[in-house]
């Protein structure tokens, strides 16, 4: 009515004229560098709407180019401004939506991770979040009595417990308080997801797909931490139909790249990268250029991604080197690289193929929480890569190294026993995706191994997941320790009565049912036991001439006679790249440079320059 270019509908028509899909981010928080992300200023003024720090103070987003205030998505105030919007733009949105209209999918919000302030005491203790902290405790324990034997205490009404504000554990028995202010902080973002989600299908919106966009889970810049909570894929699947990371990234972050796409390749239903790198904000230290953007593409399509969405073609405020600039004209190289990008997924049929992975590598979600929860220190929550280096998620340098009377502190070793395995796993030729321990044991059974950190205590039905596992002939390692305790410190032995007695040289296998479970506690073994337990089960193995080249075969599960083979070299320096896929082969295809590939029916052989990534079709020959 005010402005004729900011008509909604037109626009949707135009695109339904042009004869595209849409995907659509109404929000209510959108980002976009926006200086208010999207909000009315007047919502952001509204003290009813903010959320609260451990320490009873505003929380505050030190954003560029102005610091706002952090909202609160426990508050009926909150949901109530936001239906005002909704009722808006979902009366415009429902008209096009398919099967009537162009759009396809909606976003719901945006990014939700406390706006990006992860650590676990900066937010959200408003009363209408200690209120839902009560309730969702209460409801997982069944009684205010259940509770109070599970923290170790007593209490009358569940009104007298209060969420932990800082970490200050010394003993085990306080796991249970501080594991569940953290898993709390993941229900928060499923429950408020969820319920804007119910407010966008009330709103005609119920018959496209609705899913979300995590941020990056491991921190600015690929930080090492536990990349789980406050995140959870598979429980947020259960509300939305789709739930993806958002990756920006240049090419020597390849491990980065690798661990947020496997991720999401493991564990979401479709893995999709809701916000794909084609230009950058300006205050991103260190973006790199087109070519970074052409690795790191092909980087995620290797690890099995099965689509995502450029962010953002066409340049505006605060959005620099996009392949369209602000005036229609093109950047030609940047615009031939994801030109390539297209015709490669389209001449190389690539929707038809799914990443084989034998191996499951399960990031420990309780040993996750524990770190988030012991961490000392708090940098400024925002995506920004500080000059310091420090990332505002939970890792080594920040958590506590309190052992809470175990021989070593979980928080800390988790990580080095789960970095053991994944370095272990890439040197067998094996294939491997991750996932954490939310994702359902039922989604476990197209594997072959799952390998899972287990240290002093692990949850009983976990315990008993892994046994099933391993009885229905699937091979189970763990390591270094068989839990003797489940996670609120009680006796467990659930996996040591299926593994008997100990041996004496560190490793421990069982047969249980039709498969194994493997033990390792010997952190030098960890290499030696990894070959020895994929070998048993029959992991397909890839071989390379050079340990600095990784592989993935992807299949068409309706064309056994042709795979696409992906070969990366992620390092600085050229390697003359020989990969025996472990098939017969008959005609090699680069699809990048769509060129025919000799091969002596065995190997693919090839030079690779530094930083570059081959996508060879293949013809299958035994």
């Amino acid at each position: 009515e005010i402005n004729p270019s900011n008509d909604i509908d037109a626009f949707l028509t135009l695109c339904e004229d042009k004869g595209f899909r849409i995907i659509v981010r109404p929000g209510p928080q959108i980002n976009s560098e926006l200086t208010w992300f999207g909000y009315p200023k007047r919502l952001l003024a509204d003290e009813r709407v903010h959320a609260v720090s451990g320490a009873g103070s505003k929380v505050i987003l030190t954003q560029v180019p102005k610091p706002i205030p952090a909202l609160n998505y426990a508050s009926d105030a909150f949901y109530d401004e936001t239906a005002l919007w909704y009722d808006a733009i979902c009366s415009i949105l429902a008209k096009h939506a398919y099967p009537n209209g162009g759009i396809v999918a909606a976003q719901v919000d945006n990014e939700m991770a406390y706006f990006f302030g992860v650590n676990a005491y900066i937010a959200d203790y408003s009363p209408e979040s200690v209120a839902a902290y009560r309730a969702f405790v209460l409801g997982k324990y069944g009684s205010v009595e259940a509770v109070g034997q599970a923290y170790s205490r007593t209490l009358g009404d569940i009104a007298e417990l209060e969420p932990p504000r800082r970490f200050e554990a010394t003993d085990k028995a306080e796991i249970p308080w501080y594991a569940d202010w953290a898993e709390y902080r993941e229900v928060y973002l499923v429950d408020a997801m969820d319920r804007l989600a119910g407010m966008m299908r009330e709103r005609g919106l119920g018959g496209i797909a609705l899913f979300h966009n995590y941020p990056h889970p491991l921190g600015p810049g690929g930080a090492a931490s536990g990349f789980t909570t406050p995140f959870s894929i598979p429980k947020l699947e259960e509300k939305l139909d789709f739930v993806g990371f958002d990756i920006y990234s240049r090419k020597e972050l390849f491990s980065h790249v690798k661990t947020v796409a496997s991720y999401v390749v493991g564990t979401s239903r479709f893995p999709y990268i809701p916000e794909f790198i084609a230009g950058v904000w300006p205050w991103y230290l260190n973006p790199g250029d087109w070519h970074d953007e052409e690795f790191v593409t092909k980087a995620a399509l290797m690890q099995g991604i099965r689509g995502f969405s450029r962010y953002m073609l066409v340049e505006r405020d605060r959005w620099l080197d996009s392949p369209i600039r602000r005036d229609g004209r093109e950047r030609p190289e940047k615009v031939a690289m994801f030109g390539n990008v297209n015709a490669m997924l389209e001449s190389g049929e690539l929707h038809r193929f799914r990443r084989d992975a034998d191996v499951l590598l399960l990031a420990n979600r309780e040993y996750d929480r524990l770190e988030a929860a012991s961490v000392l220190v708090s940098f400024p929550g925002d995506f920004l890569e500080t000059p310091s280096g420090f990332s505002e998620y939970a890792g080594p340098v920040t958590t506590s190294e309190a052992a809470l009377g175990f021989d070593v502190p979980v928080q800390i070793a988790k990580g080095t026993w789960f970095g053991a395995f994944s370095q272990a796993l890439a040197t067998t030729g094996g294939s491997t995706v991750l996932s954490d321990t939310d994702l359902t044991a039922q989604a476990w059974s197209s594997r072959k191994v799952v390998v899972l950190t287990t240290l002093d205590y692990l949850d009983e039905a976990l315990q008993h997941s892994l046994v099933e596992f391993a009885r229905a002939g699937g091979a189970v390692l763990i390591g270094p320790k068989v839990p003797a305790l489940d996670s609120l410190m009680r006796p467990c032995s659930v996996l040591a009565d299926a593994l008997g007695a100990p041996a004496e040289d560190g490793v421990r296998v069982a047969d249980v049912g039709a498969g194994s479970i493997t033990v390792v506690s010997d952190l030098a073994a960890v290499p030696r036991v990894v070959a020895e337990v994929t070998a048993r089960a029959g992991v397909h193995q890839v071989a390379t001439n050079d340990p600095g080249l990784d592989v993935t075969i992807h299949s068409d599960a309706d064309d056994p006679g042709v795979k696409v083979v992906y070969v990366a070299n992620p390092t600085d320096h050229a390697i003359d790249a020989t990969v025996t896929p472990g098939f017969g082969l008959g005609a090699v295809r680069e699809l990048w440079d769509e060129r025919d590939v000799a091969t002596d029916g065995r190997c693919i052989a090839e030079p690779m320059a530094p930083y570059s990534i081959h996508v060879y079709r293949c013809t299958v020959t035994a």
